[in-house]
């Protein structure tokens, strides 16, 4: 039995770890070829190697459009077309706003939207030069919707991809290129490693999702391959939520929860 993908060509970004990698993972499974962009040249090696002749890789950061260019040009290069785009490349930051420092806010938003919007750019024009359409595929975040305390910068920036995300679906949709965003919630990636890794933290997300616990890159990935496939074929323009019902609740108080354990060190 072939797969649901089988034959398409992707290329995500971020793609050498966490999110990324788990939809790497599957999108091979079921048939498809995928161009690895990623920061980190070991755990491109790694996947590549994991992933054996359906998977190629190259160093790309997601701030330069010279790298996005190239990235979805190997694409067209090694398999012959571009179908599939998914970009995963991001970072987070916590702070007050009174305390947001410029630097870091420019740093996120940089990776975050930036990125996201070059990289919708060089795979949709890839996409329309082939004239074959295409699915494009954002990963932004429950907080696109959601404000959590002391994430300003994170929760902006995914907001943003979410309503770029939207104008890109008007755009592309004639070309018959769809363009849809995932809203995961906690998933145990690196990038949320502090948040995994702290008890209390992690019990406030687990409460706070009805079906009583947190995610991980394989959730994400089924979404990201129904949304590849031909299943969404008239499906664009969405933020799909993936958080275990966590958007029926309040985000966790993350500064108290850290204010509580601080103080429970320091007494």
């Amino acid at each position: 039995m072939s797969g649901r993908i089988e034959g398409r060509v992707a290329v995500i970004t971020g793609g050498a770890s966490g999110i990324g990698l788990g939809i790497a993972r599957r999108f091979v499974a079921e048939g498809a070829s995928v161009v690895v962009g990623d920061i980190n040249e070991a755990a491109l090696k790694a996947v590549t190697d994991e992933l054996e002749g359906a998977a190629s890789a190259r160093l790309a950061d997601v701030t330069r459009e010279d790298d996005l260019e190239a990235l979805c040009a190997q694409a067209v290069t090694a398999y012959g077309r571009l179908d599939i785009g998914v970009n995963a490349a991001g970072i987070g930051a916590f702070s007050n706003v009174v305390d947001q420092d410029v630097e870091t806010w420019d740093a996120v938003m940089a990776i975050n939207v930036r990125g996201v919007m070059l990289s919708v750019k060089h795979e949709a024009r890839a996409m329309i030069a082939a004239g074959n359409g295409g699915s494009i595929i954002n990963i932004a975040s429950l907080n696109a919707i959601q404000p959590a305390e002391g994430m300003g910068v994170y929760c902006a920036g995914k907001a943003a991809v979410d309503m770029l995300t939207k104008v890109a679906a008007m755009e592309l949709g004639p070309h018959g290129i769809r363009v849809n965003a995932i809203a995961p919630g906690l998933v145990d990636t690196p990038l949320a490693a502090l948040l995994n890794q702290t008890p209390p933290i992690k019990a406030a997300f687990v409460e706070n999702a009805p079906l009583g616990r947190t995610g991980s890159p394989d959730d994400v990935a089924g979404v990201a391959l129904f949304l590849a496939s031909d299943d969404a074929s008239w499906m664009t323009g969405d933020l799909v939520r993936l958080d275990g019902g966590a958007h029926t609740k309040r985000y966790p108080e993350l500064a108290k929860i850290l204010g509580a354990i601080d103080g429970a060190i320091d007494g």
